[in-house]
């Protein structure tokens, strides 16, 4: 059985392997010398390179580095705005439980006190009722959780 490469190891702990290397069609990259099409930033800034540099279109960059025009125009945006540290992958959505202020958490702390078995789900109807918040019945209990790890 071969032996793990460290490399794409570590590039997949940090989300930073190219899911489909296959599909990069660059000749520099298939050398193996120095390109490493399993490396998802490096592919991603020869393709922005590809464009700039040697004239390419996009699409043909796109096609060429076997990535999608929408993920070639992202990918400019966020060279343009941050450089090569825009390349990296970020998560998507909104970090945390944003709906659950302090505010709202006094709230479910003060309900629960009076009554520790309420459910979330009626916590979330509450919530809504006295808010107009919609909070999903599971932000609450990982809030709670949370909360008692600490």
């Amino acid at each position: 059985m071969a032996k793990p490469d460290p490399k794409r190891e570590r590039l997949r702990r940090h989300g930073l392997l190219n899911p489909h290397p296959q599909r990069v069609q660059a000749p520099w990259f298939r050398s193996g010398e120095f390109f490493d099409a399993h490396d998802l930033v490096q592919t991603k800034y020869e393709m922005l390179r590809h464009v700039r540099v040697d004239g390419a279109t996009k699409a043909q960059a796109a096609a060429l580095f076997g990535l999608s025009r929408p993920t070639f125009y992202q990918a400019e945006a966020a060279f343009s705005r941050e450089g090569l540290g825009g390349l990296l992958p970020r998560q998507r959505g909104p970090k945390g439980a944003h709906k659950l202020t302090p505010a709202v958490m006094t709230f479910i702390d003060d309900r629960r006190a009076r009554e520790p078995s309420v459910s979330a789900l009626t916590l979330t109807q509450e919530i809504a009722a006295t808010w107009a918040l919609t909070v999903h019945p599971r932000s609450i209990e990982r809030a709670l959780a949370r909360k008692k790890k600490r």
